[in-house]
């Protein structure tokens, strides 16, 4: 027998509290995919409010407009042959959840409440939301009037249960629940589940994507589902990325699966399936059928409803969708894509008309001028696919509305502004490589704004006080003093470059381009090279924006960038280079390595590199800089995050701003190190 289905799984660039943009969104989803015959449509997760609200979760506000939407979405006409899925916060007894409702017209069949919060690395959802911990429960929720006066109904139910269908029966997950170690969609298809929905909101995280792509495949071929996974992409006003990518996958392949990084506001992919294919991928796992014999069963919600096609209909309907080659981009690419249109975000949401970026001829600012040229890149190729919504977006921020960029080019020359801020040190060499840049991506260029006379006025009045202060181009506080100034500068220009272009427009934002090794480390000056209104390199290693350099060389046809010196394998901090800096932070963050475990785990790491005593110096060189550092973090731009150990303590990385001396710590370190020396001289 067959049973096909047609089933819809969104993407959709939400924003925090844009109900209005984002009612619009959804509506738009429910469209395209009631065009495509769906079934089921499955949004991402808090789709409603935006997933970033942070402490807005806790004001009646938010959760009375999210009320008002769902009243609207309620009585759209596509639902009346659609279940529709979406995402909003739920408050159940006076206690918050993140929830999925599940509803056909004017008719809320269930609300699914998430299991498993995102409460690690750059998430903080315990903040705002409870889980639900009572599995396999179903309670009653009370419908404020609003939605009374929609549905009828005053009670509904909540909680961990399933959707019974005339012909299948429909599950579902939120995000994190699909990484848990008791992850429900296993439960789930044991007491006879065939469909799994996953409302999500993945960040981006160089190489992520490949991962979230196994756990998909592993689930649907281990339970025989179809699963659903949605997700929400762009900034959200905050410094993580949601990079998209829907997918629908059955018994083990990928058959539908959406754009990683994309300008599009609203993405739909759609997947024919057929039931029978899943059942008798059951059948052909014995340990299925024996652990779903004595299931605890689910409280189910049943609708009399079919999601498959009547047998008249089959011929009619499109083919069952074929497994697809899934493809995972470089972390180059990754690179060139998900802080750039994090850029693009932020500026179209913002009041202002472009960016402003010091160029210095390093590899910092040079990134930061080719993830901008990457933007307009995409920008570009929007405009020429068609994409009047980014179009229309390009002429409200150049305040053109005739404009229609014929390169990339044309958009960076309107977009970007780029200045060289030379001093006593400069070079006619770099000089010359800034202009060079700057004209091969199009930036509209200042090309020399000489600082001298600022720093020697500001060393005059410090002479006042300090009289024996010396000058030296070396002295730390002459090398600040000149960081500063140039950040003083940046941030005039940026104010006074659109008067003096004769520009329309608020102001520029200004573009920091420190990198996550140099914060680490804090090899950046506070208030100076670390600052600024956004900065899409903060997130990222100095060893990833190497290879981005280089694959931007070929990607975008830049060859003056191969003029770049390369600082990959310098030392920054006595001995230790900008790769083991990458290596020290992840061991710091991700594995959560003190000083003690860190100079372990570098002994097998490390093994035939370095000594021990080498190791040990290395670790306590590396925590004491870290340390002294530390308080930098505090005033760090935002940035889109990338790296794993991003050291930013907006949420990202939270820690003490100031550390006292590990001296515990290092006199273990030195303990372990006299214990394993003694032990080698044994041997020798």
């Amino acid at each position: 027998m067959v049973r096909k289905i047609t089933l819809s799984s969104c993407c959709l660039n939400q924003w925090s509290l844009d109900f209005e943009g984002n009612y619009t969104r959804i509506v738009k989803s429910f469209e395209k995919a009631h065009e495509k015959g769906s079934s089921y449509r499955l949004g991402p997760e808090l789709e409603i409010p935006g997933y970033g609200c942070g402490d807005h979760f806790y004001e009646g506000d938010t959760m009375q407009h999210c009320f008002e939407v769902l009243a609207k979405l309620l009585e759209r006409e596509e639902s009346k042959t659609m279940i529709c899925d979406v995402g909003m916060p739920i408050l159940h007894k006076n206690v918050r959840y993140n929830c999925r409702i599940i509803f056909m017209y004017e008719n809320i069949l269930l609300i699914r409440p998430k299991m498993a919060m995102a409460n690690t690395t750059v998430f903080r959802e315990h903040r705002w939301f409870c889980p639900w911990t009572k599995h396999q429960t179903v309670e009653e929720f009370t419908l404020p009037k609003i939605l009374r006066d929609v549905t009828g109904q005053t009670r509904v139910p909540i909680g961990d249960g399933l959707l019974q269908t005339l012909d299948t029966c429909i599950g579902s997950e939120i995000c994190a629940d699909m990484w848990a170690p008791n992850a429900s969609h296993i439960f789930q298809s044991l007491d006879g589940c065939e469909i799994i929905t996953n409302g999500s909101g993945c960040h981006l995280e160089i190489g992520g994507l490949e991962n979230r792509l196994s756990i998909i495949k592993a689930a649907s071929d281990r339970c025989g589902v179809v699963y659903m996974f949605s997700t929400l992409i762009g900034c959200d006003g905050d410094r993580t990325y949601c990079d998209g990518t829907p997918i629908i996958a059955t018994n083990g392949e990928i058959v539908a699966q959406g754009a990683q990084f994309s300008l599009n506001e609203t993405e739909v992919i759609t997947a024919t399936v057929d039931l029978d294919d899943l059942r008798t991928h059951r059948a052909k796992i014995t340990a299925v059928a024996y652990q779903g014999s004595f299931s605890i069963p689910y409280p189910r919600v049943y609708l009399d409803f079919s999601v498959s096609l009547d047998d008249e209909k089959l011929l009619l309907t499109p083919k069952c969708s074929q497994p697809i080659q899934t493809r995972f981009l470089t972390p180059e690419e990754e690179i060139s894509l998900g802080p750039a249109v994090w850029l693009w975000d932020n500026l179209r949401r913002s009041s202002m008309s472009g960016f402003f970026l010091a160029l210095d001829g390093q590899v910092d600012s040079s990134s930061v001028a080719c993830v901008v040229y990457s933007m307009c890149v995409q920008v570009q190729k929007a405009v020429e696919s068609d994409n009047q919504h980014v179009l229309d977006e390009l002429r409200r921020i150049v305040k053109k509305p005739e404009f229609t960029p014929k390169n990339a080019k044309e958009i960076c020359q309107e977009l970007l502004t780029t200045c060289f801020l030379a001093d006593e040190n400069s070079s006619d060499d770099t000089r010359s490589f800034v202009s060079k840049l700057s004209k091969s991506i199009g930036s509209h260029h200042h090309d020399i704004i000489n600082i001298n006379s600022i720093v020697e006025a500001c060393l005059t009045v410090g002479s006042i006080i300090f009289p024996n202060h010396g000058k030296s181009p070396e002295d730390t506080a002459v090398r600040n003093l000149r960081d500063r100034v140039r950040m003083l500068m940046t941030y005039l220009l940026a104010h006074l470059s659109m008067w003096a272009r004769n520009k329309q427009g608020s102001g520029l934002l200004v573009l920091g381009s420190s990198n996550t090794d140099d914060a680490l480390i804090g090899n950046i000056v506070r208030y100076g090279n670390s600052s600024g209104d956004l900065n899409p390199i903060g997130g990222i290693s100095r060893e990833h924006l190497h290879s981005f350099i280089k694959y931007a060389t070929d990607e975008f046809n830049l060859p003056v960038l191969k003029n770049i010196p390369d600082t990959t394998n310098c030392c920054t901090i006595e001995g230790i280079p900008y790769s083991e800096i990458s290596l020290l932070g992840k061991l710091r963050k991700v594995a959560m390595c003190g000083p003690y475990s860190m100079f372990y785990k570098l002994m097998d790491i490390w093994n035939g590199i370095y000594s021990i005593s080498q190791i040990a110096d290395k670790v306590k060189t590396f925590f004491h800089t870290y340390g002294e550092n530390r308080h930098k973090m505090t005033t760090l731009p935002p940035s889109c995050n990338a790296e794993s150990y991003n050291p930013d303590d907006s949420g990202l990385d939270i820690r003490p701003f100031s550390l006292p001396s590990l001296t515990w710590q290092y006199r273990k370190i030195d303990e372990a190190l006299k214990i394993l020396e003694d032990e080698q001289n044994k041997d020798e």
